[in-house]
């Protein structure tokens, strides 16, 4: 059984918490909001309770899961080598960005890491979530909260969509501000490397790094090998329905006629072009075009068409962050 608990998203209420913090330290997994995108839970000290977020997702095994906490105490018990890093981890924590460190603590558990001697660290801006780990006591493991390979839950009727009864408890504090996962970093090695992009935009992080690295495979989508961090290797965010994503709009009219039976997700600024549409932001608001995709990912695969046609949008900004999403999801792209 599964109790879903609404919440304030700005005041979270400590007695409406402890219940949620009971089950965390009882060794039970939860669903909790951040400003990126819901997560699925458990005490990040507990490796069994951390197995049990692998079985409840469907998620496999060599795929790292993102180690959330509460203060730069936590930070210096699980991770090394971040002393360097400080003036720039203040600047961004608490927020949307996933660092990665070498890892410290044997309290973490391989499974965490999957194996790896890193530890990916990131401390959440949500007060919901901010309380949930200051009551708790412990960082919080935790992936995005949708079943493996689907779209993310930015809301909790998605976790409900994919998790009644499969967890003890949601907690439900409406929508997630961003709805798009962390940047995430990697700072273990000679020089910073960009795992994935996110709310976080590559263009500030190159302002502090010149030297970022970013990976051919940020881009394209596709990367092979041992994963480093989440959402690297293995299809994501994709809805049920084949996701045809098309990046050069010149052959949207040939798209359309090849899949008669489909429905588009597109910008405010294109819609007239459309007859079956589902519109996702404007381009001169970018952030509202992040914010409503993967719930419009998941709006599009309840209706009756067939096949789901996105446009492709300019990669700067969030975008970027946007168009690596669709692509990791995408059946098809077409250029």
């Amino acid at each position: 059984m599964t109790k879903v608990l609404k919440i304030d998203p700005l005041n979270p209420d400590e007695e409406s918490l402890k219940e949620a913090v009971k089950l965390l330290r009882e060794g039970e997994v939860i669903v909790f909001p951040t400003e990126t995108v819901y997560g699925i839970g458990a005490d990040a000290y507990n490796e069994e309770a951390c197995r049990k977020i692998f079985e409840i997702k469907g998620r496999p095994s060599d795929n790292p899961l993102i180690v959330h906490i509460g203060s730069l105490s936590q930070l210096k018990e699980i991770a090394d080598n971040y002393e360097p890093y400080m003036d720039f981890l203040e600047k961004f924590w608490p927020g949307p960005l996933t660092v990665i460190f070498p890892k410290k603590s044997k309290k973490i558990s391989p499974v965490v890491t999957a194996g790896l001697p890193t530890v990916a660290v990131r401390m959440p801006a949500h007060p919901v979530a901010q309380k949930l780990i200051e009551m708790f006591g412990h960082p919080i493991a935790a992936p995005s909260a949708n079943l493996s390979g689907r779209p993310s839950a930015t809301n909790a009727k998605h976790v409900v969509e994919d998790f009644m009864g499969r967890v003890k408890m949601i907690l439900d504090a409406g929508n997630a501000p961003f709805g798009l996962e962390s940047t995430i970093i990697d700072l273990s090695k000679d020089h910073p490397v960009l795992l994935r992009p996110g709310p976080v935009e590559v263009e500030k992080l190159k302002e502090i790094f010149p030297e970022l690295v970013v990976p051919d495979f940020v881009r394209s989508g596709k990367f092979s090998g041992k994963p480093l961090a989440p959402g690297m290797k293995y299809r994501h965010y994709a809805p049920s329905k084949p996701l045809i994503l098309v990046e050069n709009l010149e052959k949207m009219e040939g798209i359309l006629r090849k899949y008669p039976n489909h429905i588009v997700i597109c910008v405010e600024e294109r819609k007239d072009l459309y007859r079956k549409k589902i519109v996702v932001g404007s381009l001169k608001k970018p952030y509202s075009i992040a914010q409503n995709m993967f719930a419009a990912l998941r709006e599009a695969e309840k209706t009756e068409k067939e096949y789901i046609i996105v446009e492709g949008v300019e990669e700067r900004g969030i975008l970027f962050a946007v168009m690596n999403r669709l692509r990791k999801a995408a059946s098809e792209i077409v250029r």
